[in-house]
């Protein structure tokens, strides 16, 4: 039930742009990259966003050269926003409002990215000891994510994510030695390139399950053909990775926006969580 629970919670995690303002288009900055065809400040609309708050060249955004678009993901926080934060109110022609909307969205995208890899770690079996501590911690994120606009922007979530981060690093190592387990301890080491630089490198056809990518560098790395199950990809940049024929199966803290930047194809196998992305075919 717990299980079903988390899987429910985490459907609103996802964005619903017929329920937002737009709020990614005009509230966030992007600059002049192989991502991005022009500057954009802060707080700025995009030229391409139309009054209806939808995008003017959404269906070929890789096309002209917006595919840092395609990779974005918001975590629901839009609709959140937009619905809840304001209720209902739009940014357009409120000066004020726009201010303070624009200002609160990127605190929300957090909070709601944190909600994300909790309610994920609460779908584990293996978190048992740990399972009131983590549903205790995602009942207190959602609350904050319901405070007013004023009360959201004064949180210190740097310091809230260093505090829920341990408990990741916690499930992650569950996780791990669960499936490793034999009844005579485990099988092999748990490959761990924490933060490190593997921009480029050649992984093709390697064994890679459970390995430990937090916060590594795999831009434009070949993970083709390998097999990643059970690797944890919390923080891991995956820009133009390549996950052809990748196996991604029961991968721990793998977002549908690292996914959206990675290059992949219909023999990638993904995790049930999340979904192919349409540039994939």
């Amino acid at each position: 039930m717990k299980k079903l629970h988390a899987i429910n919670h985490m459907a609103e995690l996802r964005p619903d742009c017929s329920r937002c303002f737009g709020l990614c288009c005009a509230a966030l900055p992007f600059t002049h990259s192989a991502d991005f065809a022009i500057d954009k400040p802060a707080k700025m609309p995009c030229p391409n966003l139309q009054a209806d708050c939808r995008c003017l060249i959404h269906s070929c955004l890789r096309e002209k050269g917006f595919k840092g678009c395609i990779a974005f993901e918001c975590f629901g926080a839009g609709q959140k926003v937009s619905e809840q934060t304001f209720a209902g109110v739009d940014w357009h022609g409120h000066k004020k409002t726009a201010e303070k909307m624009f200002a609160v969205f990127p605190k929300m995208i957090m909070l709601h990215e944190l909600l994300w890899y909790l309610n994920e770690a609460l779908i584990h079996p293996a978190v048992g000891p740990i399972r009131s501590e983590l549903s205790h911690a995602s009942a207190e994120t959602e609350k904050l994510t319901r405070l007013s606009a004023e009360s959201i922007n004064a949180l210190d979530l740097h310091a809230l994510q260093a505090k829920l981060n341990q408990l990741f690093v916690e499930t992650s190592g569950r996780v791990w030695r669960t499936s490793q387990s034999d009844g005579a301890g485990l099988r092999k080491k748990r490959a761990d390139f924490c933060n490190a630089d593997l921009i480029g490198k050649n992984f093709c056809k390697m064994d890679l399950s459970g390995a430990n990518f937090r916060g590594a560098y795999l831009i434009a790395a070949d993970l083709s053909h390998a097999d990643l199950s059970g690797a944890d990809f919390i923080g891991a940049d995956l820009r133009d990775a390549n996950l052809c024929g990748a196996n991604l199966t029961d991968s721990i803290f793998l977002t549908q926006a690292q996914l959206n930047s990675a290059q992949g194809d219909a023999a990638t196998r993904l995790p049930v969580l999340l979904d192919r992305p349409m540039h994939w075919h």
